[in-house]
């Protein structure tokens, strides 16, 4: 049985072909670059050529493409996008127009000419299924996995890291699961426009999960067999933009904070980290420090713990006076969010649970 995982990060698409016939260790991977640094790629290449811009297709990440395409507006630039595109800069249209983008309906768009036409979407369905073709592989799993990073369209007037934030939290208060932040497509809720978008795209005929970038990484990196059997744990994914943090007994979440990478010293987040095992971390102090949040559902102090890292810019946290341990789930951190996928997979589908968790355990 083949269960197919895919992490979108800032930098890399992470893909992983678990076929359960065979250990952990033998699936087949591919890191590739993530689609939104092929979008910003070919904005800047419109850019070298003064040609104007048309973004179609759906909502995905932003990040790198989005900073692409405020320095061709900036410059001069012209740049068209159906409203569904324009979203994945920002879910308040005004705000995309205010931006310096040109907002067409998919008529209008079909209509333009002279335009680098440039289609967005998280997950090229057709492009993986060519890629194993490749190499003589048949896709035909048996339920798909993925994890985008999705803020959610937060309220007009509502700090989207706050709203974010409280989603996380409301979530973690009525199931104190990593598992509980996972979603079977069809329970996907209207905030969450990223997850849905690739929903609205998948062409096969099987059960979809999705979860959040940070959140499948640390269920994954509960498949490194030193991070299982610590009892307590602080598992930290450090990403390109975003620091995610949780405080584990067993699987039991006990407490999170998330923070933007960029605005972390290594010393800043140590004192984070301490401040989380202490059980004195404050919500309010992280987000004026320019970060989500924090949230403590068990403030008794953790005398010892296991700090659990993994992530692309998890030598951050190298010299930690907490001495981390670095994550390798069945050999390869960077699918620890694919592994998550396919465990939380495990967990949400009863039909496929005992063959993937068999398969699984022979990696342990």
């Amino acid at each position: 049985m083949q269960i197919l995982a895919v992490d979108i990060g800032t930098g890399t698409q992470d893909i992983l072909l678990f076929d359960t016939r065979h250990e952990p260790e033998n699936a087949l991977k591919m890191i590739m670059p993530s689609p939104t640094q092929r979008v910003a790629q070919e904005i800047r290449q419109a850019r070298a050529r003064g040609e104007p811009v048309l973004l179609t297709g759906a909502t995905m990440g932003g990040g790198p493409c989005t900073w692409a395409a405020d320095e061709y507006l900036r410059t001069g630039g012209i740049i068209y996008a159906t409203p569904a595109a324009a979203c994945t800069f920002n879910d308040d249209l005004a705000a995309v127009v205010e931006m310096g983008v040109r907002i067409v309906s998919e008529d209008e768009a079909q209509a333009l000419s002279g335009v680098r036409r440039i289609e967005l979407r998280d997950v090229d369905w057709d492009a993986l299924g060519w890629a194993f073709a490749l190499f003589g592989v048949k896709l035909a799993p048996a339920a798909v996995g993925v994890a985008v990073f999705d803020h959610g369209a937060a309220p007009a007037g509502y700090s989207d890291r706050r709203f974010r934030f409280d989603q996380l939290a409301t979530r973690l208060r009525q199931q104190p699961h990593l598992q509980a932040l996972c979603y079977l497509a069809e329970e996907l809720p209207a905030y969450l426009t990223r997850m849905r978008a690739v929903a609205g795209s998948f062409p096969l005929d099987c059960p979809l999960l999705f979860m959040d970038t940070p959140t499948a990484a640390v269920l994954g990196a509960r498949e490194d067999p030193h991070v299982r059997a610590a009892e307590d744990c602080i598992a930290v994914n450090i990403g390109n933009q975003h620091t995610l943090a949780f405080r584990l007994r067993g699987e039991v979440v006990t407490g999170l904070f998330e923070h933007h990478t960029g605005k972390l010293s290594a010393d800043r987040l140590d004192e984070l980290i301490l401040q989380l095992a202490a059980g004195e971390i404050d919500n309010e102090a992280v987000f004026q420090d320019h970060g989500h949040g924090a949230l403590l559902l068990d403030s008794v102090p953790l005398d010892q713990f296991l700090l659990s890292v993994t992530g692309p810019r998890r030598a951050l946290l190298r010299a930690s006076r907490f001495h981390p341990h670095f994550a390798v789930p069945y050999g390869d951190m960077m699918v620890a969010g694919c592994w998550g996928l396919v465990r939380a997979m495990a967990g949400r589908l009863p039909a496929l649970a005992d063959e993937i968790g068999d398969a699984l355990a022979r990696g342990q």
